[in-house]
């Protein structure tokens, strides 16, 4: 039989598209043709898939080879296509049974000595074999891991070439990768990560930058952080995703296909349970923030932070479009990125934590240095955060320095521990609250769910609201993050609903203590 067929996958994001690999042997002068739309990388694999067949003890086929990537509109990029190609080859050349290659889901990339090689992307693309209907994948033996997360899938763990080509002869049993464990979603005191957050009990003093902490993770509410250098923004933001719940399973499979589609997912550690951290530096670009590049544009750090924290230190250094290009994922949790060979989707839903120095000196009358900054200087470097960024935060905290009697004698502050089980409960009470809903915790709720219906306020209680609105210090999203902010504190003190104080807290939270620029 000179005709046989394979399928692989095509990623477009993290959107996943069956391709079948279909080859052609047939009569004329030896040479291997590739359609249907590859990219460079994909065209190489001419040369790659030859040597790791010959390599293997196969025999290339010393004819016309046409191969066709099917569907032909869609572009295909990676190395991920060769082992179908080379099966698919040696199917067509009669080297192996084409019954057994025509249901199977091949990915992976061959070395030239016949080595199946680990590559991107994983996880979305078994999920999406899955999805249509072809749970028999083939991975490398470093993805298998990765690939049994999908419980439907039946997982072929080959290290090589030629003992894939054994399995398909049927001369040796087929290696199956056992599934998951579902355990590993219902840890809650270990992690299967062995990365641990630090514990917030190494910070000193911080009543109000410890309140904001917990506020921000009982409720996932965007938090800016600003004071003198030294006093422990840094510190403060990066205890964060240790307050925050362990992801669930849908929640760590969506954090788990980015960082696979990423490349930044250690062979080692198959899933994140765990929220995650992205803290890019102040130099970085757009498209290493929000994503991008050629062609098919890339995840980036806010991606890689979903359903954990985005914290940018030093955020007025960034470049104002770098900081402009997050208000739409904040308000959608999701990136849209349009580019030369088509768009994708990334889901970007993750808590924003901003930490800023008061100027650009970063003295204050804290430190026993005098400011040597003008008033000028001090509007310009704050008025680098735009009026719409810092609409979209819900907490403005000033963090001050630290005390003679906080670091000589810091005495016993509570560990991440004790805050998280604060934590968790606030979000059980908010989580049965808005049961049905799909909005999960507090700050995904909409803003007319809260002005109206059931869970409207009465107006006494919104009387400090309602003079900020009307004093022009507080926009109409402004209002609503207020309402959010204050369910928050509501739910941290296990209160049925918010009362005056809650209402009255959360606006003061809101408004930033006189950070300039904040109100609108």
């Amino acid at each position: 039989m000179s005709l046989a067929l394979t399928r692989s996958i095509a990623l477009v994001g993290l959107a996943g598209h069956l391709v079948e690999v279909e080859v052609d042997v047939a009569p004329g002068l030896p040479s291997l043709v590739l359609v249907g739309l590859p990219d460079a990388a994909l065209s190489e694999a001419r040369d790659r898939v030859r040597a790791a067949v010959v390599n293997s003890g196969a025999e290339w086929p010393r004819r016309r080879v046409t191969v066709n990537l099917s569907p032909a509109s869609l572009p295909k990029h990676g190395s991920g296509f060769d082992l179908a190609l080379a099966v698919a080859v040696l199917a067509a050349h009669g080297a192996v049974p084409p019954a057994r290659t025509a249901e199977l889901v091949l990915l992976g990339e061959l070395g030239l000595d016949g080595r199946v090689r680990p590559v991107r992307g994983v996880l979305p693309s078994v999920m999406a074999a899955v999805a249509g209907g072809h749970g028999r994948v083939v991975v490398p033996s470093a993805n298998a891991a990765e690939a049994a997360l999908v419980p439907e899938a039946r997982v072929l763990a080959v290290d090589r070439l030629a003992d894939l080509l054994a399995v398909l002869r049927g001369e040796r049993a087929a290696p199956l990768a056992a599934p998951a464990d579902p355990a590993l979603w219902s840890r809650q005191a270990e992690s299967a990560e062995p990365d641990r957050p630090p514990d917030l009990q190494d910070v000193v003093g911080q009543p109000a930058g410890r309140q904001a902490l917990e506020i921000a993770a009982a409720g996932g509410h965007h938090l800016l952080l600003h004071g003198a250098p030294g006093a422990g923004k840094t510190m403060l933001a990066e205890r964060l995703p240790g307050l925050l719940p362990p992801l669930t399973r849908s929640q760590s499979l969506e954090v788990t296909a980015v960082h696979s589609v990423a490349g930044l997912l250690p062979h080692d550690r198959p899933v994140v349970t765990r929220p995650p951290l992205r803290a890019p530096h102040h130099t970085s670009s757009a498209a290493a923030v929000v994503g991008g590049g050629s062609g098919l544009a890339r995840p980036g750090a806010a991606s890689l932070a979903h359903h954990g924290v985005l914290f940018l230190d030093e955020a007025p250094e960034f470049a104002s479009g770098v900081l402009d290009a997050l208000r739409q994922p904040l308000e959608s949790g999701e990136l849209v990125l349009d580019r030369s060979r088509g768009g994708v989707r990334y889901p970007a839903r993750f808590q924003l934590v901003l930490a800023a120095n008061p100027c650009p000196c970063g003295q204050s009358s804290a430190t026993g240095t005098a400011c040597r900054c003008t008033p000028m200087q001090r509007l310009r470097y704050l008025g680098r955060l735009s009026g719409p960024l810092l609409d979209r935060l819900d907490l403005v905290v000033r963090v001050e320095q630290p005390t003679r009697a906080d670091l000589l004698d810091p005495g016993r502050a509570e560990t991440t521990a004790v805050v998280a089980a604060r934590v968790a409960a606030a979000r059980e009470r908010a989580a049965a609250r808005w049961a049905g809903s799909g909005w999960g915790c507090n700050a995904r709720v909409p803003g007319p769910a809260l002005r109206g219906g059931p869970w409207r306020l009465p107006a006494a209680d919104l009387a400090p609201l309602n003079r900020a609105l009307g004093a022009g210090a507080i926009t109409a999203r402004g209002v609503d993050r207020v309402l959010r902010v204050a369910w928050t504190l509501a739910d941290l003190a296990d209160r049925d609903r918010p009362r005056l104080p809650e209402v009255a807290q959360a606006l003061a939270l809101r408004t930033g203590a006189g950070l300039p620029g904040l109100a609108a």
